[in-house]
């Protein structure tokens, strides 16, 4: 592992009043500890799953693809901000890394033909061919393959979206393979069940505060599928 823990630093919010220092898991939460290799992020959206997820990237050093720098909400001008209010505790030394998001990674395939355009050699990182010409599944696994090969913190949120459920259990299987290695870490936020399933993960519910840690068999997630499953003719009555 390479992040150990992440403290939140509450003296330094900027603000109570805004997203997402007024949520009251940020102003509850004190310490997360990281002691799997695998530590999911889970809760309904507008949590701040995400939102913590991002600002570990921004506060790791990891770039977010197609994030519009120095933007600011004239609405809400702290959105951006958390990653200010964080602080990681490291194994040993800051790591490369990559954050994942489907909606950014269009962006990400956009650039990588443009290098590849000028650079063929660059693209052997990533398979050896355009991200753009295969389906949204297929590049996103391919990028997968390709891209947690190497040491490093690995961000990814909600990478279930353009997989189906096939495609999550072959994801499963690269991420036990990769960390076998020793020398990778993900965070993923998540709503899938399938993922979630990987063993001997670590499982923070944002549906809490503080934020907390939950079993699998705990989880929203595996309650509603299981029950839907065993009686769905129950839920389509409803």
């Amino acid at each position: 592992m390479h992040i150990r823990s992440l403290h939140v630093l509450h003296d330094s919010f900027p603000t109570g009043d805004f997203y997402p220092f007024n949520l009251e898991i940020f102003k509850k939460t004190d310490i997360l500890p990281f002691n799997r290799p695998i530590t999911f992020f889970i809760g309904e959206n507008g949590t701040g799953k995400s939102t913590l997820l991002r600002a570990i990237a921004q506060s790791a050093g990891i770039h977010i693809w197609g994030e519009h720098e120095g933007r600011i909400d004239r609405h809400n001008p702290y959105e951006d901000l958390l990653y200010q209010s964080i602080r990681i505790e490291w194994m040993d030394e800051k790591v490369p890394g990559s954050f994942f998001a489907s909606e950014e990674f269009h962006h990400f395939s956009e650039i990588l033909d443009a290098w590849g355009a000028a650079d063929p050699g660059c693209l052997k990182y990533f398979g050896n061919s355009s991200l753009l010409v295969k389906s949204h599944g297929q590049s996103h696994m391919t990028f997968f393959e390709n891209r947690f090969r190497r040491r490093g913190l690995y961000l990814m949120d909600e990478p279930e979206n353009a997989l189906s459920p096939k495609k999550q259990l072959e994801l499963l299987r690269l991420l036990r393979q990769f960390i076998m290695r020793g020398d990778v870490q993900f965070i993923i936020a998540t709503h899938s069940p399938i993922l979630l399933a990987f063993t001997d993960a670590v499982i923070y519910s944002f549906d809490t505060s503080p934020i907390q840690e939950v079993r699998y068999e705990d989880t929203e997630y595996y309650r509603v599928y299981r029950d839907f499953l065993n009686d769905r003719e129950k839920y389509l009555e409803e």
